[in-house]
C-alpha cells in the first residue's frame, strides 16, 4: 500500500470515528426535588418559584441534540415515599414539554431522592457509546430510608452507568455531605447554591453543559514510508478550488415589548413576574419554548406564530399571537388576580388552598410557606387559609381575592 492511500485510509477510519461519536447524542435526566420543603423562601420567594425559573433558563442553553427527559418526586401525594414520576422521557425537543410539567407540579411530599436517582439511571439504560447524566435538584437531604451512598457506590460498580450531578439548594453544610458521596461516586459533582444567581449558575453547569465525551481509539502507530513508495499527487488529484459561500440575507425579527397587569387598565407589573414564548404548534398547543424573561420583557422574536405565557405567583395569562418582521407588538396581558397578604402568629407553616373540594374531599394547594406569613398573588377567586402550629392545631380562615385588590388577613 502506498504512502499516499493508507493517508486517505487513515483519514476515513477517523471521519468514520468522528461521524460515529456525532450520532451518539447527550442524554440527561433531571430531577426536580417537588417535596413540600420547596415552598420554604430564599430572599423572599419561594424554593420551587426560584428552581422553576432556573431551570427553564438553563434548558434555553442546552445543545439542540441533547435528549433531555424531566422527573419529580413528592408532587401527587404529601406522606408517599412511592411517588416518583418520569414525567418527559428522554428525547430531543423536550424543553416545552418539562415547562409546561413544571407549571404544573404541586409541592407538597416527602424526598425520596435515592430511589428517584434509580429509577431515573434504569430509564437511561447504558451505553459505552452516548454520555449519560442525571441533574438531581434538591432542598432536601433523603426522608424515605434510602441510602444515597449506597446508590453511587451500586452504579459505580455496574460499569458504564450515568453520571449524577446534585444541585443542593439551600443546604447546610452537613446536609450537603449526606448526598455529594453519589455525586462523587459516579464521577459527577455536588454544587451548592445558596441563592437564585447560586442556583443559575448550578444549572448553567450541569443542565446546560454537555456531558464528558467519549474518548476516542487510540491513533495508529505511524511508521515510516520507504523512498520507493512515495509518489507525487497527479494533477487531476489536486482537490477542486473552495466554492464561494453565498450568504443569505438576514431575516428581519419583531420588536415585542408585552405587559402585564392584574387588572385591566391597572399598572403594568414588571418585578416578580415571568415571561415563556412558545413556538405554536399547528393544533394551537406549545410547542419549544424559544424565550424566557423575568420583569420586564424587551427583545425581538423571528417572525411566526407563538403562545406567550405571563406569570406573576400563582396567575398566568396566555395569548396566541403572529408576528410579521419588522413589526412592533405591544400585547397587553390581564391576569385577572390580586394579592392575599397573610400573617399568622406562632405558625410554623402557612398554606392557602382552594375553597372547593374535589370528589375525594382534597383541596387544591396554591402556595404555602414555613413560618408566620405569607404573600401571594392569586387569579381571583375564594380560598381558604390554614395555619398550622407546633402543637399539631390548625386554623383557617376564608378568604375571597378580589381582581386587582390587595387583601391583608390576620390568622389568630
Amino acid at each position: 500500500m502506498t504512502g499516499f492511500s493508507r493517508g486517505v485510509v487513515a483519514a476515513a477510519v477517523g471521519l468514520l470515528w468522528m461521524t460515529t461519536l456525532g450520532q451518539a447524542s447527550e442524554r440527561i435526566i433531571v430531577i426536580l426535588d417537588s417535596s413540600g420543603s420547596m415552598w420554604g423562601q430564599i430572599d423572599g420567594k419561594p424554593k420551587q418559584e426560584i428552581a422553576r425559573q432556573s431551570l427553564r433558563s438553563a434548558l434555553q442553553s442546552t445543545p439542540a441534540d441533547a435528549e433531555i427527559g424531566f422527573m419529580a418526586f413528592g408532587h401527587r401525594e404529601k406522606d408517599s415515599c412511592q411517588d416518583i414520576e418520569l414525567i418527559v422521557p428522554p428525547a430531543t425537543g423536550t424543553s416545552g414539554a418539562i415547562t409546561s410539567a413544571m407549571d404544573n407540579l404541586k409541592f407538597q411530599g416527602q424526598t425520596p431522592l435515592t430511589d428517584a436517582v434509580k429509577q431515573a439511571a434504569k430509564a437511561l439504560g447504558s451505553s459505552a457509546n452516548a454520555p449519560a447524566k442525571i441533574v438531581l435538584i434538591t432542598d432536601g437531604v433523603e426522608s424515605c430510608k434510602g441510602d444515597p451512598c449506597a446508590l453511587g457506590k451500586q452504579l459505580k460498580e455496574g460499569g458504564a452507568g450515568p453520571v449524577v450531578d446534585i444541585v443542593g439548594f439551600g443546604l447546610d453544610a452537613d446536609e450537603g455531605r449526606q448526598v455529594a458521596c453519589l455525586a462523587d461516586a459516579t464521577g459527577g459533582k455536588y454544587i451548592q447554591a445558596a441563592d437564585a444567581q447560586g442556583l443559575k449558575q448550578a444549572l448553567a453547569e450541569t443542565v446546560a453543559a454537555p456531558a464528558a465525551a467519549v474518548s476516542p481509539p487510540p491513533a495508529a502507530e505511524q511508521k515510516p514510508v520507504p523512498e520507493e513508495e512515495k509518489t507525487t499527487a497527479k494533477p487531476e488529484e489536486t482537490a477542486p478550488p473552495a466554492e464561494t459561500a453565498v450568504v443569505e440575507p438576514a431575516v428581519k425579527e419583531a420588536d415585542f415589548a408585552p405587559t402585564v397587569m392584574l387588572a385591566q387598565g391597572g399598572a403594568p407589573v414588571s418585578d416578580d413576574n415571568s415571561w415563556q414564548v412558545y413556538k405554536a404548534l399547528p393544533d394551537g398547543s406549545r410547542g419549544d419554548l424559544v424565550a424566557s424573561q423575568h420583569g420586564a420583557y424587551t427583545g425581538t422574536l423571528p417572525p411566526g406564530d407563538y403562545i406567550v405565557v405571563a406569570q406573576l405567583g400563582e396567575a398566568d395569562a396566555e395569548q396566541q399571537l403572529s408576528l410579521k418582521a419588522g413589526e412592533t407588538y405591544k400585547p397587553v396581558f390581564v391576569l385577572d388576580a390580586g394579592v392575599l397578604d397573610i400573617k399568622a402568629p406562632g405558625a410554623f407553616r402557612v398554606e392557602i388552598v382552594g375553597a372547593q373540594k374535589d370528589g375525594q374531599g382534597n383541596r387544591k394547594t396554591f402556595a404555602a410557606s414555613y413560618g408566620e406569613t405569607l404573600e401571594a398573588t392569586l387569579p381571583t377567586g375564594d380560598y381558604v387559609v390554614v395555619a398550622s402550629h407546633s402543637d399539631g392545631s390548625t386554623r383557617e380562615l376564608p378568604a375571597s381575592v378580589k381582581t386587582g385588590g390587595k387583601l391583608e388577613l390576620t390568622v389568630d
